[in-house]
This record gives C-alpha cells, structure tokens and sequence, in this order.
C-alpha cells in the first residue's frame, strides 16, 4: 500500500473512532494480564462473562494466590482450556509478587516471562495498560493486514514488524484497536463487508464483495 494510501486508510479510521477502546472487561493492569492471557483462543464476550464475577472479588495478585486454583477454575470454567489457563493465572500471579513486588511490569521480557503471556498479550498489556505503541497481532490483524496490503506478511511477527514500520507516528498508539475492530466486524474472515467498509477504495483486496454479494 503506498504512503499516501495508509495515511488515507489510518485518517478514517481515527475519524470514525477517535478513542477506541479494547472490548475486555478489566478494572487495573492486573486484571487487563489476566483477562488477556483468558482470552488466548476464546472470545471477549465469553471472557467477559467469566471474568466479571472474578474481578469483583480479585483485582491483586495476592487475592488470586488466595482463591486457589479450584476457586480459578470454578470461575473460568466456561473458558476454552480453563484448567491450563487457571494454572498459569496462578502462577503468574505468584511470580508478579515474587519478582516485580505484585506490580504488572512495563516489560516486554519481563511480560512474556510470565505463563502463559506470549509476545501478543504482551503487547496487549503494554498498549493498554501503558501507552505503548505496540500492535498485537490476532487473527484478524493478520488477515487485515494481509488481505488490504497493509502489511503482507507470512508470519504473525512478520505482519507485526511491517505494521510497526508502516504505521506513522500519529497512529501507532490506537492502530492496534482499529485494525482488529475492522477486522471483528468488517473485514471478516469467511466475508468481508466491503460495501460498509470506510477503506475498501485504499484496499487492494482483489476480491471485493459488492451489496448484490
């Protein structure tokens, strides 16, 4: 995609979502790790429905440590692989009080030191939690990112290093919540909306849906 066709693409999506947001449910960088490290091939609404009568009674790592791993699981149970993330939900939490004095490190290595929190959920964290211009690539950046000739890529590192390089300045911070939400809802894997999409003229999609299908 040619400079001036990313500056297209990036300035709509900002002027349709300003301050986008992620869909997780969290109260404090903790709970933003844990829900994260949940949401690992499953989906936010059914995180969400999970997590929300977790964190109400756990927001600190101690009283994670303190729920046990029966109580995790109990909670998270509805969860894809529940007893293996409940395993890593406690052993992260013990590290974070061990190494880090029970605060969530601004961290790349110190992050995905931790179980179960990969190069995705760290940069997930660090986005969210910290500011940082980090872009994580899921699924459905991947596909974006590949399917629009943002940044064609054979691996997800490879789409995230040509993300990084070809994303300007003034968007790196929210361009990881524009890209999956127009790859969520828009730009879908089985068929992209392309009639509805606000980029599709700066999309080299060579396969473009119309409204007659």
């Amino acid at each position: 995609m040619k400079k001036a066709d990313v500056m297209t693409f990036y300035s709509r999506l900002r002027d349709a979502n300003p301050e986008p947001v992620g869909e997780l449910h969290y109260v404090n960088s903790y709970t933003l790790l844990v829900a994260v490290a949940l949401s690992a091939q499953a989906t936010d609404v059914g995180v969400n429905k999970a997590t929300r009568p977790l964190f109400e009674k756990v927001k600190t790592p101690e009283a994670m440590v303190k729920l046990g791993l029966e109580g995790i699981r109990d909670h998270i149970k509805t969860i894809g692989l529940f007893n293996t993330k409940a395993k890593n939900v406690l052993a992260l939490s013990e590290l974070l009080i061990e190494r880090h004095g029970s605060i969530v490190p601004d961290d790349q290595a110190a992050l995905e030191a931790l179980p179960g929190v990969g190069r995705k959920t760290a940069n997930v964290v660090r986005n969210m939690a910290f500011g940082a211009p980090t872009i994580a690539v899921d699924t459905h950046i991947y596909r974006v990112g590949n399917r629009t000739g943002l940044a064609p890529g054979k691996t997800p590192l490879a789409v995230e290093k040509k993300l990084l390089k070809a994303t300007p300045d003034e968007f790196a911070l929210h361009a990881h919540h524009w890209l999956i939400l127009l790859g969520r809802y828009i730009c879908k894997a089985r068929k992209p909306d392309c009639p509805k999409c606000i980029v599709a003229d700066v999309c080299r999609f060579k396969g473009k849906t119309t409204l007659e299908g």
